[in-house]
Formats: structure tokens, C-alpha cells, sequence
């Protein structure tokens, strides 16, 4: 099987203030974290030799990863310093990637796209069109969402649907293959992005540089808090409490995530909340909302300071 670079080096913006505290791939999902579960996956599949990008709040990965043997991998890391984007990162990461080409794999996305079947797509519509690039895709769940991929009957991917637009669109899963030398020729250390950036030049008329591999099967994102929280109680069947966090007698949570180390004292009432590690007080109320120690809150956040609590509004962008 081929090796994987999985992207987990973001700044993890959308899931601002969660990412003040950890990297988003270190996030708790219903009893793993998420990129345990982006791992799991892959040698599930057989695949054996990952390699992680790393920049913001790496500590909170490799602490969870290490050299990747429990989770039956051999991990190694690229350090981005600057961060180097979506396209900047993989060139950065060629050298520990030992192949003519590999996965590339978003750290904050969850689906069931088989592996196998995709390097084979891949290779064959090589062989066919010289593609360099076969991104899994499916049909687009929230076209006046998410921005989609035009595909013709070719599976070439040609161009992009706005958000909001009707006609048919494609979802990006995440997942993809692509060749070294899509990324061999880009300077090393530079910043640069894929999909809408030298992509576009792979997808100009009359070439097939980026073909679609249409897919079925489930799609979890863990863009913004919202995404968080239904990911986490999708996968942890109501609320999602994770080993480690104490809630008291009394206290009422929920549709909520609750993060191992927090405590939830008597009479507390917690609604579609994600608390952090943090210790919330008897009788504290929240709906729909992001607590985290008030320590990490800024001038200008949008948010409810009490004692050591910041509560932001979830999917609010401080």
C-alpha cells in the first residue's frame, strides 16, 4: 500500500478557541482523538508508513502519536516553519516519502473511502491521461455550504461550482493521490496551495491532470465547532464525555462534548456545549456554547467571561 501524508500542521482557524489549547487533529472525538481515528483508519487499509505535517500546537499530536507503533505505523513528522499550505507542505514532505506517489490525507475530515480502489483508479486513469492528481469525491451533501468540484464524463475534474449554485457539484472528501512530481518542481519552503492553486493549472482544457474518483459512504468534518460537537455525538451516540472528566450529581448535560479533565459541579446546566478542560462552577448555565479556561480569551473576543471560564457563542469567530 502506499504511504500517507496526512495534514495536521493548520492553524485551525474555524475552530477558534478550541485551537488556543490544542492542534485540531488533537481534539477528543468520542473516546479517541481525531487524528488516533484519521490513523486508525489508514492501517486499517493496510497502509504502514505515515508521515505528519506539523506547525501549530505540535506538541499536542506527537504527544498523542509518538512513533505511531501502538497504532501498528511507522510515524515521522515534517516541521513547517513557516507553515507552507496545502500544496508547500507535500513538496516540504517529499523527502520522507518514498514513493512515486502517495495519499494525502486532511486531519480534520472522517470517511470510509476505500484506499485501495483509489490507488487503482489512480493508477489506471494515469496510464490513460497522464494524471497526476485522483481526488475522492461524492456527491456534494450541502451545495449552498460547501464550494463543489465540476466533473465531466471523462472523470476529469475541470473546474469549481460556487456555493450556492445549482447544477450538479462534487464534494472533496479529503482524500486523495497524487505524484511527486506534482509538487517536485515547487520550491522547497515556500508557501503554496493544491486544490486552487496549482491545480488549476493541472485542470486547464485538454489535459487530465485531476481525475475524480467517485465514492460512497459516511463524511465527517471537524471544520468549526458546530462540526465538532455533531461529529463527536454522532460517533459517541448522544453526548460525547470523555474518560477523565467528572460531572456532579445533579448537574444536566446535554448534546455536549466534555473534555477529560473538566469538572461539572451540582446543578450546573450544560446544552449543546463544548467544555474544554475546565472547571465549571454549581449552578453555571450554558446553551450552544465554547468554554475554555478564561486564561487564552483576547481583547475584542466575543465572549462571556465568569471567574476562570470564557464562554464563547459556538460558531463564532473571534
Amino acid at each position: 500500500m502506499l504511504p500517507a501524508l496526512v495534514l495536521t500542521a493548520g492553524l485551525g482557524t474555524r475552530l477558534d478557541p478550541i485551537t488556543r489549547l490544542v492542534a485540531k487533529a488533537a481534539v477528543p472525538v468520542a473516546g479517541r482523538s481525531l487524528v488516533e481515528r484519521v490513523l486508525d483508519w489508514l492501517a486499517a487499509q493496510q497502509v504502514t508508513d505515515v508521515v505528519l505535517n506539523l506547525h501549530h500546537r505540535p506538541e499536542t499530536i506527537t504527544a498523542i502519536v509518538g512513533d505511531g507503533s501502538h497504532l501498528g505505523l511507522r510515524v515521522r513528522y515534517s516541521w513547517e516553519m513557516p507553515l507552507l499550505g496545502s500544496a508547500g507542505g507535500p513538496r516540504h514532505a517529499l523527502d520522507l516519502l518514498d514513493s512515486d506517489s502517495f495519499f494525502v490525507v486532511n486531519g480534520d475530515t472522517l470517511c470510509n473511502v476505500a484506499l485501495a480502489s483509489l490507488a487503482a483508479a489512480h493508477q489506471s486513469q494515469y496510464q490513460s491521461s497522464d494524471a497526476g492528481v485522483t481526488m475522492a469525491v461524492f456527491p456534494n451533501p450541502a451545495p449552498d455550504r460547501y464550494n463543489g468540484l465540476k466533473v465531466d464524463d471523462q472523470e476529469r475534474v475541470v473546474g469549481f461550482v460556487p456555493r450556492g449554485q445549482t447544477g450538479e457539484s462534487w464534494h472533496f472528501t479529503g482524500v486523495q493521490v497524487a505524484n511527486r512530481g506534482v509538487f517536485a518542481d515547487l520550491p522547497d519552503g515556500v508557501p503554496a496551495e493544491s486544490v486552487h492553486g496549482i491545480y488549476k493549472e493541472l485542470m486547464r482544457p485538454g489535459t487530465g491532470g485531476v481525475q475524480a474518483h467517485r465514492v460512497d459512504g459516511g463524511f465527517y468534518d471537524v471544520g468549526a465547532p458546530s462540526d465538532y460537537l455533531r461529529t463527536s455525538l454522532a460517533l459517541g451516540n448522544g453526548n460525547a464525555v470523555e474518560p477523565g472528566a467528572a460531572i456532579a450529581p445533579g448537574a444536566r448535560v446535554t448534546r455536549s462534548i466534555v473534555w477529560s479533565g473538566a469538572t461539572i459541579g451540582a446543578q450546573a446546566v450544560i446544552d449543546d456545549c463544548i467544555v474544554t478542560g475546565v472547571d465549571v462552577p454549581p449552578g453555571f448555565q450554558a446553551r450552544y456554547s465554547v468554554l475554555v479556561p478564561a486564561s487564552v480569551s483576547q481583547a475584542g473576543d466575543i465572549a462571556r467571561v465568569s471567574g476562570d471560564i470564557a464562554c464563547y457563542p459556538l460558531d463564532s469567530h473571534v
